[in-house]
């Protein structure tokens, strides 16, 4: 009977986990084409309609995990927060950080964006362009796409670091034909323990901030955005890897979005040439990852179980 037992909560996770993959590759395979389609057209005429029509197939995309969330993961328990200072709407036009520890991270915010902000884009490798479909779609809906070059490869040829920041200009300018949320993870990478013992790391919850790419956006976007916002993410429970997320094996999710005023000095300022503005920027995300820091201990300890 034990043995029987056992057997029960396993043909559940197959089954559920079958059901997710199944339903996420129908929808990839049905959609992602779609965009490609109508992406393929922007090559002969550029048509607003046209990006209006593949973001709304996009937030359908979204909407098809969206709904798994919701039915295949019900027992599944959000804490949202919203600050009172931030009038957000999808007509915005909005940059936005926040902190990253999983894969999940990206499917909690479409879950919290889809139905209150504009279609979310990250900055991506240049790479993610050969994966079948999501690549292209990557590419199609306006997410930027770098070619990053290493400071071995830019100390070769100075060039280069002049070409990626050109590629990065363009990149966001093209997002303000339209409605968007411009998302970057400032830590670079995913927050283990590992990596936050290797850094030294002043904060308890998560890695250093990497200043540079928040700079860059507001020195391209600064005037044309609704706000910079900050959304924070906690899992109360423990950190999940994208299956356990899938398979049921999160109970709870916390998540908080506010609003991050940004001071007169930061505007106009040169980041990359100018080394007394690149070390106040530095200091002003450092604070605001400090708040950030408290901020996540304070959603633990009020959600842990």
């Amino acid at each position: 009977m034990d043995a029987e037992a056992q057997k029960q909560p396993l043909l559940k996770k197959i089954s559920k986990g079958l059901a997710v993959g199944s339903a996420m590759s129908a929808s990839t395979f049905t959609l992602g084409p779609a965009i490609l389609t109508l992406g393929l057209t922007k090559l002969v005429k550029k048509s607003k309609k046209i990006d209006e029509t593949n973001i709304q197939i996009a937030n359908n995309w979204i909407g098809v995990n969206n709904w798994l969330i919701e039915h295949v993961l019900p027992e599944l328990t959000w804490h949202i927060s919203i600050d009172d200072s931030i009038e957000i709407s999808m007509q915005g036009r909005y940059l936005m950080t926040c902190n990253h520890q999983s894969w999940v991270d990206t499917t909690v915010n479409q879950y919290f964006g889809l139905t209150r902000m504009p279609l979310t884009r990250f900055f991506t490798k240049w790479e993610l362009i050969f994966i079948p479909f999501v690549g292209q779609a990557f590419k199609i809906l306006g997410f930027p796409m770098m070619k990053r070059h290493t400071k071995e490869q830019i100390a070769k040829n100075p060039e280069l670091k002049f070409r990626d920041l050109e590629e990065a200009r363009k990149s966001c300018e093209q997002l303000l034909s339209q409605p968007f949320t411009l998302l970057n993870y400032l830590e670079g990478t995913r927050f283990t323990p590992e990596k936050h013992a290797k850094q030294n790391s002043p904060y308890r919850n998560l890695l250093k901030p990497k200043a540079g790419g928040l700079a860059l956006a507001l020195s391209i976007l600064e005037n044309e955005i609704d706000a910079l916002v900050d959304m924070t993410i906690v899992y109360p429970d423990g950190v999940p890897d994208y299956g356990d997320f899938w398979l049921g094996g999160v109970s709870q999710i916390a998540v908080n979005l506010r609003k991050i005023e940004i001071p007169d000095w930061v505007r106009g300022g040169n980041y990359e040439d100018d080394a007394e503005y690149r070390e106040r920027f530095q200091k002003w995300v450092d604070q605001l990852w400090a708040e950030k820091d408290q901020l996540i201990s304070e959603l633990k300890q009020k959600f842990s179980t």
